[in-house]
């Protein structure tokens, strides 16, 4: 396996007020990977962005670009790495190609006009070049922000919720933008909280909660789990307990003891479902109601977090 373009080590953020916005994240990133970084608001996924991109300064730890330390090697490592962050931040008054060519240059790479205009007709900009900047929507802006962090063509790109508060349409050219770089060899870290964005992206999948990250894992081996689905049987009459003889199916009934509900492997050549309910006719409790939940993402997503939350 190539050695990662990106190493974190025991990156840590402890803020004045005792806050720890981040646990010792240690987190490996293959080169030429997508790598989705789930979590809710204020998970820290922005705080260790900041730091890696040098805006925030880190408590303890280390950043490795390339085996190269971060701080150490700054002007190499800042020329490598592109952002674009959550926030809209551009020189509302600037022609949309003054601003895209002063970004590149600003990384003290060589005026290219012909790699801007490369650029801006990949995002779809190339006809709005001349308009100053106020005067576009607000997914043209997120569209010249990425314009902005691609300039100096960075080995690595950072999209902090790069589709947050933009449309459909918006978000499935943004995907496919994201795509295309990767298959030029950029390195794309995107930090999410829409579930399905790392569904359809993402080589791997991270999940971050409260500034500790509890999952790392490939997204085809999170897709597989996928293919879990759950049974709900609504029962006729409330049940104190799971009978013994249903003890088979590992099955979970709820407080009020009228619902009781079975995961089982939706691809599997048995499933399970015809015998428990043969059981369950034989011993004699009937159900009025059932259907089938497919589990998703999102699913997994919040359960870890509860199971984090819980064990706390």
């Amino acid at each position: 396996m190539n050695d990662p373009i990106l190493s974190i080590r025991g990156l840590r953020k402890q803020y004045a007020t005792g806050v720890e916005a981040l646990k010792a994240v240690d987190l490996d990133i293959r080169r030429g990977e997508i790598f989705a970084l789930l979590g809710p608001n204020g998970a820290g996924k922005t705080t260790m962005i900041s730091i890696i991109c040098g805006i925030v300064n880190a408590t303890d730890g280390e950043v490795l670009i390339d085996g190269k330390n971060w701080q150490k090697y700054y002007r190499e490592a800042r020329r490598r790495i592109g952002l674009v962050p959550q926030e809209l931040t551009l020189d509302v008054f600037e022609p949309l190609i003054s601003t895209v060519s002063f970004s590149r240059e600003l990384f003290g790479r060589p005026p290219d006009p012909a790699r801007i205009e490369e650029i801006l007709r990949e995002l779809s900009l190339w006809d709005k070049r001349k308009t100053i900047l106020k005067e576009l929507s607000g997914g043209m802006k997120r569209r010249v922000m990425i314009a902005k962090a691609l300039a100096h063509d960075p080995d690595i790109l950072f999209l902090d919720e790069p589709t947050a508060g933009v449309d459909v349409e918006l978000r499935r050219d943004m995907w496919n933008m994201v795509r295309r770089l990767r298959e030029n060899g950029t390195t794309i870290i995107l930090t999410t909280h829409y579930i399905e964005e790392a569904e359809e992206m993402a080589d791997r999948v991270g999940v971050i909660n409260k500034g500790e990250l509890i999952l790392v894992e490939e997204k085809t081996e999170l897709m597989k789990k996928l293919g879990r689905k759950v049974l709900h049987l609504q029962l006729a009459d409330p049940l104190n307990a799971v009978p013994a003889e249903l003890s088979d199916w590992k099955l979970e009934l709820s407080e009020d003891g009228g619902q009781l509900t079975y995961e089982f492997d939706a691809k599997a050549d048995r499933t399970g479902v015809p015998s428990l309910l043969a059981a369950m006719r034989d011993a004699g409790i009937a159900f009025k109601d059932l259907d089938t939940h497919q589990s998703s993402l999102e699913d997994i997503f919040v359960g870890l977090i509860h199971h984090k939350r819980a064990a706390a």
